[in-house]
């Protein structure tokens, strides 16, 4: 690399800083030019065989140098011809030293199935990964399944649940997710080998008119591809719905995972747990004593990038002009690799905190304690009710006290939560201390469906690891 280039290059921090090598190979220059030249031999290899003829030794010409890639060489010929494909062509044939690619192909015929290919490897790799993060997910709801806990809505403390049912919830957001991901796996479809407009006329003038062949060596390119089915009836490129479907189901399966590092951090900031914190970490430059969660924002902020492409993709969706224009190229360009780039750093990310976290009994049990006389106070109304108390009076009455008693712990005039007391003293609600007391012992451990909840989910994802036991067996690599 020549010193200007040295000084011009500028790093793609999704992929240094985030993204896995497996996912970066996927979409690197040099393993795309690699896909394109594997493509390009399949396609000539197919034509041999359907009768055109390939002389001698040309094909084992390409096999032999289809590695030898050169991506500086390849650009310098493109500022020339201004064109990428025509550039990559002449690079290939001039180290083979024949003129045997692309026949009776367009350019698209080339990038297209190309690009679907990376993208379809991209979403294969990505499913591994949300297995096996969901195995994790499951095997966190199990272990704290009956650990009592203060749950929130509105970021303020509502009702009893367990810490096992809150990481099944957004666990249970990624499982449905990732069944979208299957399904767009499932009936993913390639461009084909279509040509200049979709109709196949340049191959089928190849094969002297006959259509036949010309669908031969499409499905034949179809199995090279490994792709499950194609377009029929489409033109010059593939519809950018199609991207933005697949955009989308990524998006969609970062969600839970971004749930559940928002929450985390929440978590953290009440010491209640913590992502983890490796030996010689740092939490802040200035503030020794920090143990940021550093990792769950990560996974947030990739989240945001991922729902920046979304946009993008939405923009190309529907704007195709008659059978296809290269308008979408530069945003593609960018949208694609970057995509799957963020997508994988954030599923590396969320396996490492998966891995890593940790949760503090003392402060959970600390904290349900003191919350716990409100936790109940829906559980009180109903038996106030059952004891022939007016429900909306029953629910003014517990309202009062239980305004002015979270209003004398903050402001220090109380040190412990005495709602129970001022209930029982509460001639509208008819109930004894005594009573009330009995709530509370069995309000601790009562958390409703919350058990039931956790194995429904923990039975999903055990059945998806016994189908796919070499994502029950993924580790993440090493994270920044």
């Amino acid at each position: 690399m020549s010193a200007m280039t040295q000084q011009d290059h500028i790093s793609n921090v999704l992929a240094e800083r985030y993204a896995s090598p497996a996912m970066r190979a996927i979409w690197s220059g040099e393993g795309k030019v690699r896909l394109e030249r594997d493509y390009w031999i399949a396609v000539l290899k197919g034509q041999r065989d359907l009768g055109i003829p390939v002389p001698d030794g040309v094909i084992e010409a390409y096999e032999r140098v289809k590695d030898q890639v050169n991506l500086e060489s390849i650009m310098r010929r493109e500022r020339i011809t201004r064109h990428d494909v025509k550039a990559r062509i002449e690079e290939f044939c001039d180290l083979a030293g024949h003129e045997h690619l692309h026949k009776g192909m367009t350019s698209r015929d080339l990038t297209e199935n190309v690009e679907q290919l990376q993208v379809y490897r991209g979403l294969q790799l990505i499913e591994t990964k949300s297995i096996a993060a969901l195995i994790r997910f499951a095997k966190h709801a199990k272990q704290f399944r009956d650990m009592p806990f203060t749950a929130r809505t509105h970021n303020v403390a509502a009702q009893v649940t367990t810490l096992g049912k809150r990481i099944a919830m957004f666990g249970e957001e990624m499982l449905l997710a990732h069944q979208s991901l299957v399904n767009v796996l499932n009936t993913y479809p390639a461009r084909g080998l279509k040509g200049a407009v979709g109709t196949r006329l340049d191959q089928i003038t190849l094969f002297n008119g006959d259509a036949g062949k010309a669908r031969a060596l499409e499905q034949q390119i179809l199995r090279h591809l490994g792709l499950p089915k194609s377009f029929d009836a489409v033109g010059q490129v593939y519809p950018r719905s199609l991207d933005f479907r697949a955009v989308s189901v990524l998006v969609d399966l970062a969600s839970g995972p971004g749930s559940f590092a928002k929450t985390l951090r929440l978590m953290a900031g009440h010491e209640l747990a913590s992502e983890g914190f490796a030996k010689g970490q740092v939490g802040s430059s200035a503030m020794p004593h920090k143990m940021n969660s550093r990792s769950c924002e990560r996974i947030n902020g990739l989240h945001v990038v991922l729902k920046g492409y979304l946009a993008m993709a939405a923009g190309l969706s529907g704007d195709q002009w008659n059978e296809g224009d290269v308008s979408c190229s530069v945003v593609r360009r960018v949208m694609l690799p970057d995509t799957f780039l963020a997508m994988d750093g954030l599923l590396e990310t969320l396996l490492s905190v998966l891995d890593q976290m940790e949760i503090f009994d003392a402060v959970v049990a600390t904290e349900l304690n003191r919350y716990l006389p409100f936790l109940l106070t829906t559980t009180v109304m109903m038996e106030a009710v059952k004891k022939g108390a007016g429900r909306e009076g029953a629910h003014e009455a517990i309202k009062e006290h239980a305004v002015a008693a979270i209003r004398d712990l903050r402001t220090g005039k109380i040190v412990q939560n005495d709602l129970l007391q001022r209930l029982a003293a509460d001639k509208r609600l008819a109930m004894s201390e005594a009573e009330l007391s009995q709530v509370l012992d069995h309000g601790r451990a009562n958390s409703g469906d919350a058990g039931a909840q956790v194995d429904h989910f923990a039975e999903q994802v055990d059945a998806l690891a016994k189908a796919n036991p070499e994502a029950a067996k993924y580790a993440p690599g090493a994270i920044l």
